[in-house]
């Protein structure tokens, strides 16, 4: 059970970034070309949004069953910001699910807009908000806050 979990996290959080860097793309060349928001824009606004949804459902399982959130041990920072027990256990849950409810409340906003245009930059100004939270969230394997390589061996 735990496997298939982070098996399925694993690569929807590779959907998740690639899904969102997409819609982006389109609002903006969208936006700049005067384009109308057609349905297959939309269909791209709520396939990011459910992917964004299903990860943090996934991401919520693992969290509730992860050895790393659960082991709750004084750990010191030893010349890090934070340490990684810290980062999974408060910073990364907060800011993923920051992003999410950034992603829920623009698709819906883009959804909603009148106009074409308000449609393109609703989706651009909010997707890439929560894209640079999700950024900032990520364990990257360079990061000094928590490390994780790019692609896990399983």
């Amino acid at each position: 059970m735990h496997q298939t979990l982070l098996s399925l996290h694993s690569i929807n959080r590779w959907l998740v970034l690639a899904s969102l860097f997409y819609a982006i793309w389109i609002a903006w060349t969208g936006l700049r070309s005067d384009r109308v928001f057609s349905g297959p824009n939309n269909a791209v606004r709520h396939i990011t949004a459910t992917i964004a949804h299903i990860q943090l459902l996934l991401g919520l399982s693992l969290y509730m069953i992860s050895p790393v959130v659960k082991f709750n041990v004084a750990e010191a920072a030893v010349n890090r910001l934070v340490s990684e027990h810290t980062f999974f256990r408060l910073v990364h849950i907060a800011l993923m699910l920051i992003a999410v409810v950034v992603i829920t409340i623009g698709s819906a906003r883009a959804k909603r807009a009148v106009s074409d245009q308000q449609k393109f930059r609703t989706m651009l100004i909010w997707f890439a908000i929560a894209l640079l939270i999700i950024l900032a969230a990520i364990p990257w394997p360079f990061s000094p806050l928590a490390n994780r390589p790019y692609f896990r061996s399983f």
